[in-house]
């Protein structure tokens, strides 16, 4: 028997096709009944690609090995610039001492004429020539050792050699204000009224720093306080000075007249400083910042930092144009700077001591001891008794000179012209000591 279509052959019988295994069949009137689930699809093939997974950052774990090993490996010493430094240093002491040599013979010879001079006739008008003297050479340290060599010539007296440190101070600081003005200029995203204000903050504190500084310091002079210290150096050290520096100061000395070896004394002074400027550390912004920094804005910190920093670098200029970027970027501000510029300004005489020494004049090194003790003393008082209205006068004052550019027009002039008028006092004021 064959079966036809839609039949199967059991018994004959015509089984209907069941629907496939796993499936239930769609004619199912029950609703309730339980289905099994449908198989879930399989996961999307994952793409093949050359990423290392997300939870492991190559790049910073090998920039981390490669710090680790280099922290772990002592760097090579550069012999080369080691060398350089040890020459640079070497040239700068023998300049920097024949220069003194050589300004004290050109004072000397130069000494009638200016103790004639009007522009030389009192000590106002050394406090303007060491004043207007900082400006031109952009630097208080060659002024001074100026000033000493004039001294130990004889061209001027105590006061005047005072006062004419002092100027020297008072200019250097304007070095600041100018470093400011043009960092304002070049970096248009930088704070002007932070940037300026620093500098306006530094000539208005050395001047209500040394002003009663020198008021006091001679005193202490004229006292007697300070006749006991004759620090210099040794006859063996003078006897060297003479061996060394003997032959180069007597080769110039024949070949220019002797009026003239003032000024090349002071360009070759700028000169060592210079070299100078490449042997002493550098001083960098990051060295006032973070935690340990903020601890240190207190006023005491800031003023021995000032201290610190003025003595290594032996320019108070250098130690407080590095403020001009801090404050501009907002690291610190400028009434926190305040201990650590009447600290710098005590320091800095640090080179001008050491030039007094080497010229071997007792009262010459009397002078500059004088000078940093009464502005010493003045700077603990201010900081210890009349810190918060120093620091509110000295602020306000600069707040309002910055905010309006026709009153610091009006100060940057008078900054010029005040001194000159001292310098020129002897013209209508005439000459007294």
């Amino acid at each position: 028997m064959v079966a036809g279509p839609g039949s199967s052959g059991y018994g004959g019988r015509v089984v209907s096709p069941g629907p496939p295994v796993g499936m239930s069949d769609p004619t199912d009137d029950q609703p309730h009944a339980s289905r099994p689930a449908p198989p879930a699809p399989d996961p999307a093939p994952t793409a093949l690609n050359d990423d290392p997974p997300a939870s492991i950052e190559a790049p910073a774990a090998i920039d981390a090995y490669t710090s680790a090993s280099e922290v772990a490996l002592p760097r090579e010493r550069d012999w080369g610039k080691v060398a350089g430094k040890v020459a640079s240093g070497i040239a700068a002491l023998f300049l920097f001492v024949l220069s003194l040599q050589l300004m004290k013979d050109g004072a000397a010879e130069l000494a009638p004429t200016m103790r004639d001079s009007a522009l030389f006739g009192n000590g106002a008008a050394t406090l303007g020539a060491g004043w207007l003297g900082a400006y031109l050479v952009l630097s208080g340290s060659p002024i001074a050792a100026v000033a000493l060599g004039l001294f130990a010539g004889g061209a001027i007296t105590e006061l005047q050699t005072f006062t004419m440190l002092t100027g020297s101070r008072l200019g250097a600081s304007f070095v600041v204000l100018l470093v400011g003005f043009l960092y304002a200029v070049r970096n248009r995203a930088a704070n002007r009224q932070e940037a300026v204000g620093m500098g306006v903050l530094a000539l208005s504190l050395t001047a209500i720093v040394y002003l009663p500084g020198m008021v006091l310091g001679y005193w202490i002079l004229r006292s007697g306080l300070l006749e006991g210290i004759s620090w210099q150096t040794s006859g063996d050290v003078a006897s060297v000075v003479d061996l060394v520096w003997g032959p180069a100061q007597r080769l110039i000395g024949g070949i220019v007249p002797g009026w003239a070896l003032l000024p090349i004394g002071l360009g070759i002074v700028l000169l060592s400083f210079k070299l100078v400027d490449r042997v002493l550390p550098q001083v960098s912004g990051s060295s006032f910042t973070g935690d340990r920094a903020r601890r240190l804005k207190r006023p005491w910190p800031m003023f021995l930092l000032g201290c610190t920093v003025a003595t290594l670098t032996l320019s108070v200029s250098v130690a407080l144009t590095v403020l001009v970027p801090l404050a501009s970027r907002g690291y610190v501000k400028r009434e926190e700077s305040i201990p650590y510029i009447m600290g710098a300004n005590i320091t800095t005489l640090a080179d001008t001591l050491l030039a007094a020494m080497l010229l071997r004049n007792a009262v010459a090194v009397q002078i500059v001891l004088a000078q940093a003790i009464g502005v010493a003393i003045v700077s603990i008082l201010y900081i210890a008794l009349l810190y918060g209205p120093i620091k509110r006068g000295v602020i306000g004052l600069n707040d309002r000179l910055v905010a309006s550019s026709a009153r610091l027009w009006v100060f940057v002039v008078g900054l010029f012209v005040f001194p000159a008028l001292l310098l020129t006092s002897g013209l209508w004021l005439g000459s007294g000591g």
